[in-house]
């Protein structure tokens, strides 16, 4: 059963919307939306309007008073990504995050894997509460996973070996499409073929959403085993595409 799955992005810290793929530096950014509602307030909708597995992502830094404040809002209700490393985890599952989520940290600078950060954080918060962060790129091969706001490709491969080689060491799986998050453009169908053919912990898919129908079109693709994240295309960020009431009704139809 597929869900719409809420989403914080945080940049500087505002909420914003962001093209994924130009978080390289100031000169090559897009920004679709910049709210003027605190972290907070987008958290107590979620609360209220009882979404679940949602996520908190501090793009850079300058956010992490509004993570926390995010997270204080909604109680173990918010997953937060960015940053996140062995020794900082524990402190916000501590403030109210359910999950961490994880990606630079699981590689060195030049982006080789290392299996030891990973033991090390799950030594820190346990499998239960982590959430491994594979969002990726397409180059000529397929997908591989990027690092650093997605700019940095690693050499690490998204595909079933590597999310079967990783499943045991997660609770769920976060997948940003990089190359066409924030463009409002449609999803990258492959790529959530590819998830759904896989499906066993939870996946959660974003990029490119625009539309219920786009929403429809990832349980189609995943036979209902991937959920989904709408950001830029929602009116609640300034977007025209679909309406944040009816990615709740979505959800309520679900159940």
């Amino acid at each position: 059963m597929t869900l719409f799955r809420p989403c914080i992005d945080l940049h500087q810290g505002q909420v914003k919307q962001i093209v994924g793929g130009t978080l390289g530096d100031d000169q090559t950014l897009k920004t679709n939306h910049v709210s003027e509602k605190s972290s907070a307030w987008f958290a107590e909708q979620y609360l209220n309007d009882q979404l679940t597995g949602g996520h908190v992502i501090q793009l850079g830094p300058g956010n992490h008073d509004a993570a926390m404040q995010a997270l204080a809002a909604y109680p173990n209700g918010l997953q937060i990504g960015g940053g996140i490393r062995d020794d900082n985890a524990a402190s916000f599952l501590e403030a109210g995050a359910s999950h961490v989520i994880v990606t630079s940290y699981l590689f060195d600078a030049s982006g080789e894997f290392q299996p030891t950060h990973l033991r090390n954080l799950l030594r820190e918060v346990g499998k239960e509460r982590l959430v491994i962060d594979l969002s990726c790129r397409l180059d000529a091969d397929g997908w591989v996973v990027a690092m650093n706001r997605w700019q940095t490709p690693t050499n690490l491969r998204l595909n079933l070996a590597t999310l079967n080689s990783l499943a045991d060491s997660c609770d769920e799986f976060l997948i940003h499409a990089a190359d066409v998050e924030g463009k409002c453009e449609g999803i990258d169908e492959a790529l959530v073929r590819l998830l759904g053919s896989w499906g066993k912990i939870p996946v959660t898919y974003a990029g490119g959403a625009r539309s219920l129908e786009d929403l429809q079109l990832v349980a189609d693709a995943s036979e209902g085993k991937v959920d989904c994240t709408i950001g830029s295309a929602l009116d609640i960020f300034g977007g025209s595409g679909v309406t944040y009431a009816d990615c709740v009704a979505w959800n309520q139809s679900q159940a």
